[in-house]
Order: C-alpha cells, then structure tokens, then sequence
C-alpha cells in the first residue's frame, strides 16, 4: 500500500509541477522585492500551519514576514497592517469565511492583497490583486478531503519563494548564522576563540628555568592538562602537558623531578589567535590524527600568551 501511495503523491505533484502558472509566481517575487513594508501571511486549519511555517523560513532567510492569525486580525490584530503591508492569504478553496471577511478591512487599510489558493475561481481569488493558482488532480487522501497534497503544494510554493528572495537578497551563510546564534550553524560561524579561552590568573604558566618539580603545582592546580612554557615578557617558547610528564617519568625516574622545563617541553607547540573561530580551533586540535590534542595556547600577533582554549570548553558550548 505505502509503495502505491508515494507513486501516487508523485503523480499529483508532477501535476502541480507541470501546470504551475510561473507568470504569477513571478508577479509575487517582484512584488515582494519591491515591498517597503513586511510580509504578512495567513491562513486558516491545516493552511494556517503553513502560513505560520512559511513566514518563519522568510524570516530566518533574511525576509520581513510574520504570521498573522485570522480570528486575532478580526479582533484587534489587524491595527499592525500598513499600506506599505503585502498580505499572503492561504487556502485550499478560497472559499474560507474568516479569510472573506478580512477583505474589506485589509481593503480600506490599502494593503496589496495576495491570494495563494487552489481554486482560481473562487472569491477570495476574485478578490484579491494578484492570485496565484497552485493547480491540484486531487488529495492524496482516498476521500480526495484531507488536505494532503494540498499542504504539500503550499508548502514546495512558500520554501521555493522564500529561498528565491533569499538568493536575490546575496543572503550569506554568514546572515544566516547571525540570525540562528542558538543553532549549532550559528556557534559555529559567530563563536570565537576569545568567548571561551581561559585568560588572567586562570592560564597555566611556567618559565623555561622552571624544574619538573617546582611546575607540578601549576600544572595541577589550574587544571588545564598542561602548562605553557613563556620568557619573562609572556612569549610562547614551548607547551608541557600531562603526556609530556608521563614520558618524562617513564623515561628519566624519579630525576625527571630535577630537569627543566625547557629540555622537557615540546618546544613547537599548536597555538592559535583569539580572533579565530572557536570551530578552527577544534579543527586545529584534531589536525594530526596521530597526536591529537585537547588544549591550544591563544597568542596574539607578537606571539605573546593571551590566553588557553580547552576542547572540553568548546564541546560544551555545542559546537
């Protein structure tokens, strides 16, 4: 049955591909390009979900739209439309009362009124400025009531205009992020190195005369894996990390206590600058597969420490 039904809604919708009245479309695009005002978008039933679906992709894609709900229009919510205003009605049939008696109202509002319906010949289509067909066989559903492929349509219409003035406008993935700064694509293209390194008192230090022995309190204390090895002036000579005492233990015994960090430490260490992405930084640690690494030290362009970044700090900003 499944297998019969997806061939079946793929007929319907390369109906609605193959009979699509792109003049029409086109006329909303220019009308919506040209629009000094916003975007306002309606439905009703299953066609208000779409609607309010529509208006948030055009708002998150650089678009001014929002989501007006037919019953609070009518009741006060109309007041926020402008004649500067394009306004987006929604429905299968065209026939949907709350939707007709708006008209008149959005009428003496002088807000150029748009209708999106299957039924070109219906009243709100009749009394709109600009209709715009979205041709449909039938629902996919056997009673040919459900809204179905109906919504389907409505929605492959509102994403492919949505996306077309998101296109026009150059909006970059950069704009996108900015307006997604909670989503995982916005961390990671607006997080940088500087929000989340540990700077001050915080950074592990120690200097290249420093011994073994005298560093040990350092390097436990600030918890950091590792302690940064600088000159009297904070320029980055080398890096010292937990798999570095290891090593040194296993290697020199209990004398290790007695060398200095600077015949310890790994003298050319990863290191990276506080205006990088915090994302470059994870990539950065993870660079050399065979010797990856949690902590980075943030230098500034004289190589001076400003400052350590840890991957458990950017793993725990989701990134």
């Amino acid at each position: 049955m499944l297998k019969e039904l997806f061939e079946k809604e793929r007929e319907l919708l390369n109906h609605f591909f193959d009979h699509l009245d792109l003049a029409s479309c086109e006329q909303l695009f220019e009308l919506i390009k040209k629009c000094n005002g916003v975007v306002i978008i309606t439905g009703i039933g299953k066609s208000s979900l779409v609607a309010e679906k529509i208006a948030l992709t055009m708002t998150s894609t650089g678009s001014r739209a929002f989501f007006l709900s037919p019953t609070n229009a009518l009741h006060g919510d109309i007041g926020i439309v402008t004649k500067n205003d394009i306004f987006l009605m929604i429905s299968k049939s065209g026939e949907s009362e709350e939707l007709l008696q708006m008209v008149p109202y959005l009428r003496n509002k002088g807000v150029k009124l748009v209708a999106i319906v299957n039924n070109r010949e219906s009243r709100l289509a009749k009394a709109a400025d600009l209709c715009v067909a979205l041709p449909m066989e039938r629902e996919l559903c056997p009673f040919d009531m459900v809204p179905t492929t109906s919504s389907v349509t409505q929605m492959i219409f509102g994403d492919v205009l949505a996306v077309a003035l998101m296109t026009d406008k150059k909006f970059s993935l950069l704009d996108y992020a900015m307006n997604h700064p909670a989503g995982k694509i916005g961390r990671s293209l607006i997080l940088r190195v500087k929000d989340l390194m540990l700077v001050g008192k915080d950074i592990p230090l120690c200097q290249p005369h420093d011994t073994l022995v005298e560093t040990l309190v350092e390097l436990s204390n600030k918890k950091c894996g590792c302690v940064m090895v600088v000159n009297a002036e904070k320029v980055l000579m080398g890096i010292f990390t937990d798999g570095d005492l290891r090593r040194a233990l296993q290697k020199h015994g209990s004398n290790a206590l007695a060398i200095t960090m600077h015949d310890l430490m790994t003298s050319s260490p990863r290191y990276i600058n506080a205006d990088e992405l915090a994302s470059q930084a994870l990539s950065t640690m993870e660079a050399d597969q065979k010797r990856p690494i949690t902590v980075l030290p943030v230098v500034n362009a004289s190589h001076h420490v400003v400052g350590i970044i840890r991957m458990h700090d950017i793993l725990q900003s989701g990134l």
